[in-house]
């Protein structure tokens, strides 16, 4: 299993490139691919494990500071593979038989330049160093954006006009380290990747992990599935999160939302923990411990 020391490291491309590539030497199972690249020409990785015809998404660090949700997700799977590998069970579940019906798919950063960058500061922004640099004041340690100054959050077709009247009624015009979602729906590189790869038609639902917060956001505009609030209610209960709506610039060009409207398939926002983000490493158990559970649900439901 994977070094705790590196898991309860900051999440930048290093790191990262560590525990995938140790998960990876361990679990022969685990498929990996790069199936796009950000700005700055940085992998966007996915990794998957059973049935690839029929999967759930799980994704991470679609914001700078949230780069403790690919830790989560990395050790989560790290978990999984292994009780697959041993035959044991996670949380009560014979995962491992399960998979071959529905499998895994999990993209750790989706915003691998914008991580890099709130970690590493700007020059890690490359040929958009002086646009980080200029856009944050100087200051990159509340940096969301990618290196382009898009909030790939923001950068979806759901609710898109309604999302940019919002955006110029608060000042936002042009690349911002946070809330600005672009010049066009899907003008960025990771967002048109993680959206190419959805539209394969074989996803049944899919999470996308953010902090903070401690709540589950399930519907979006029209959609109220009630299939959806089941399964939000349950990974509630199991986790002690909960059910939530979000408001004002949370609402609309969010992955989530643009998934519910474009497929009619559930789609949830897990904000995991609580605190100021970026969240420090030293809450990573604490924060496991209590979606553990619910990782295992949200695959099974």
């Amino acid at each position: 299993m994977l070094d705790n020391k590196l898991l309860h490291t900051k999440a930048d491309r290093q790191t990262r490139e560590s525990l995938i590539g140790k998960l990876v030497l361990d679990y022969g199972f685990i498929y990996r691919d790069v199936i796009g690249e950000s700005r700055c020409s940085r992998p966007i990785d996915m990794l998957c494990v059973g049935n690839r015809d029929k999967q759930v998404l799980f994704c991470g660090a679609f914001h700078g500071m949230e780069w403790i949700t690919s830790l989560l997700l990395i050790k989560f799977l790290d978990e999984l593979c292994f009780t697959v590998m041993t035959g044991r069970s996670m949380c009560g579940v014979r995962i491992g038989t399960f998979l071959n019906q529905r499998g895994l798919a999990v993209i750790p950063c989706v915003n691998p330049d914008g991580v890099e960058i709130q970690i590493n500061g700007a020059e890690s922004a490359g040929y958009y160093e002086q646009l980080v640099r200029q856009a944050s004041g100087g200051d990159t340690s509340h940096w969301q954006s990618n290196a382009a100054g898009v909030d790939l959050n923001h950068n979806f077709s759901a609710n898109w006009e309604k999302l940019k009247r919002l955006e110029l009624d608060s000042g936002i015009k042009s690349a911002a380290p946070t809330r600005y979602g672009g010049e066009f729906a899907e003008s960025e590189p990771e967002s048109r990747t993680i959206a190419s790869y959805c539209r394969t038609g074989n996803i049944t639902h899919a999470l996308a992990f953010h902090s903070q917060g401690e709540e589950i956001y399930w519907n979006f505009g029209n959609y109220c599935d009630s299939e959806a609030l089941k399964m939000a209610r349950i990974m509630a209960f199991s986790s002690g999160y909960t059910i939530s709506e979000p408001e004002g610039l949370a609402v609309g060009g969010g992955f989530k939302d643009w998934f519910e409207e474009k497929f009619k398939r559930p789609a949830f926002t897990i904000e995991v923990g609580k605190g100021t983000n970026p969240l420090p490493i030293e809450d990573f158990d604490a924060i496991y411990k209590k979606i553990r559970e619910m990782l295992i649900l949200a695959i099974i439901l």
